[in-house]
């Protein structure tokens, strides 16, 4: 597949909506007995929005990089506007913290226009440390996996718009295909979904094998999910963490130009293609 006739959609979501998706495969998970396993999944707020993220450690949260920025401006959101809310249902979450540093993948370039091509998905993951530790009874961190094989089912945890106020799980969808760095899945996400979970079972265990960025269009009419390969990203991020070290994050620094297209959306966002 060429990835440059691809149209990409940024998944960050702007406005909340309550209203309830339809024609979805989707389990609305919306009581303690339902997220039993899931605890570690939650909203990431952002202040005027939100995104989707995943506890890693006990104090790690793993989520897209281009929910950290302003996508009007290609500013970082200040830090203290950023919060994290384990298995968040209707108001309430399981656990609730503060966000008290946030490392970005150093390849991820923002830009001001707040869209994204295919050579920056691969890097669209950020890292986020809480303020204090989340208990392992409260929710279990998931570990990362690797190497997938195309066909492989997997499942998707995310907010989003239309079902923003719980989580909604999508219990099996598929790895389409990898190419440098790029996975894309054929899972039902929408604005809100970026930095959702998609998860593997390995052997016992619930694994994350990536996080949802965007979605996109093929030549075809064909819309896919797109996401990264975690495994060296989320090694680096934590080192940077462990190290103090601060990425050097310039907006719209080194990215591929990129055309705007002619669609639009309620939310927002903007559909591109990459030259």
């Amino acid at each position: 597949m060429m990835l440059k006739r691809l149209a990409i959609c940024l998944l960050l979501g702007a406005i909340p909506d309550t209203s309830t998706a339809a024609g979805s495969d989707l389990t609305a998970l919306r009581s303690r007995g339902e997220l039993l396993g899931w605890e570690a999944v939650g909203r990431v707020s952002l202040g005027n929005g939100f995104c989707t993220g995943v506890l890693i450690t006990r104090d790690l949260v793993l989520t897209a990089a281009h929910c950290v920025f302003d996508r009007q401006t290609g500013a970082r959101i200040a830090t203290q506007n950023i919060r994290f809310q384990a298995g968040y249902v209707a108001g309430h979450s399981l656990a609730d913290r503060r966000i008290d540093r946030v490392v970005v993948d150093p390849a991820y370039r923002p830009r001001e226009t707040g869209n994204i091509g295919t050579d920056m998905v691969p890097n669209d993951v950020a890292l986020l440390r809480l303020e204090s530790f989340i208990s392992s009874s409260e929710a279990d961190p998931f570990a990362v996996y690797a190497d997938p094989e195309p066909g492989e089912k997997v499942t998707v945890l995310s907010y989003g718009r239309g079902r923003s106020e719980h989580p909604s799980w999508q219990r099996s969808c598929s790895v389409l295909w990898r190419q440098g760095g790029l996975m894309s899945f054929d899972c039902d996400v929408t604005f809100g979904s970026s930095g959702a979970p998609v998860l593997v079972r390995y052997g016992n265990r619930v694994r994350i094998l990536s996080l949802i960025s965007a979605t996109a269009w093929t030549k075809d009419g064909e819309k896919v999910a797109l996401g990264m390969e975690l495994p060296a990203k989320v090694a680096e991020l934590k080192r940077l963490m462990r190290n103090g070290a601060l990425p050097n994050v310039q907006s719209g620094a080194g990215a591929k130009r990129i055309k705007v297209g002619s669609r639009t959306t309620s939310g927002g966002a903007k559909f591109v293609t990459v030259d």
